[in-house]
């Protein structure tokens, strides 16, 4: 619309504009007035004004001074809009979420999409769902099962924390610029806290990092130094396997055995 501020390419900005599409996404995340929505990166409202309309209230966090006075005036007349001019990798959902859990929702910015949902990943017990849209590659990847050139590092992280569901693709020309890359629409359901890695999380973490930088490797030989072969064996996972054969579940009780040992030899 005229007088409009213009994305901005080095905040990585894509207003998205399609009417089916946000249509589309407003029915997946199924907003209802009393629900605690936070939406990262709002920019220009195509999302926030019908999840306002719906909820009756919605927290907005945006980088970009630029777009909040057009922003709130626009939303004045849909419902009560709290508007936060910060940078969402530094966010505290739990401050947001207060004795509830907050729904998340954004169209991120790829430069920093990556970092925004693991800093969410981060604060789960704050969260009740997320629906981003994200590159489609990144999605893929998150998805992917066992036995895939896609499974990796960020499969298992992922997968190990929420219940990912990627719900349907966005064309290029969705979005204002046009990014050059094809989107998807994706919902993370944060897994019940005991069937998370909570506690050995920076384990898990570890043994992704080593494991997938050699992911040709044989798991024995990724691991080496880190997991040895009768641990593995222990376990019942094959050792002469490769890392991306390996399901989620595994990688996470070796984790946990991994965790549980260190404990031991240090007290």
């Amino acid at each position: 619309m005229p007088g409009e501020p213009l994305p901005k390419k080095r905040l990585g900005q894509h207003f998205l504009h399609d009417p089916g599409t946000i249509e589309r996404i407003v029915r997946a995340i199924a907003p209802a007035p009393g629900q605690r929505i936070l939406e990262i990166g709002p920019g220009l409202g195509a999302l926030t004004l019908p999840l306002l309309r719906a909820a009756g209230s919605l927290t907005a966090i945006e980088l970009d001074r630029e777009v909040l006075g057009p922003l709130a005036e626009k939303a004045r007349s849909e419902g009560t809009l709290e508007l936060i001019h910060g940078d969402a990798l530094r966010i505290d959902l739990r401050a947001l979420a207060g004795n509830g859990r907050l729904r998340v929702v954004g169209n991120l910015p790829y430069l920093v999409s990556s970092p925004i949902l693991f800093r969410c990943l981060t604060q789960l017990d704050a969260i009740e769902d997320m629906h981003f849209m994200l590159q489609r590659e990144v999605v893929e990847r998150m998805t992917a099962a066992p036995g895939g050139k896609t499974f990796g590092r960020l499969s298992v992280a992922v997968q190990s924390l929420c219940h990912v569901e990627a719900l349907f693709r966005v064309a290029p020309g969705c979005f204002r610029p046009p990014p050059k890359v094809e989107s998807t629409f994706v919902r993370l359901i944060p897994l019940p806290p005991e069937r998370r890695p909570e506690a050995h999380r920076e384990t898990l973490e570890r043994l992704l990092r080593q494991a997938f930088a050699q992911r040709r490797k044989t798991l024995a030989n990724a691991l080496s130094g880190l997991a040895d072969r009768h641990l593995l064996m222990a376990l019942g996972i094959d050792p002469v396997r490769r890392p991306e054969t390996i399901p989620v579940s595994d990688w996470c009780r070796l984790s946990l055995a991994l965790h549980e040992r260190t404990t031991v030899r240090e007290l």
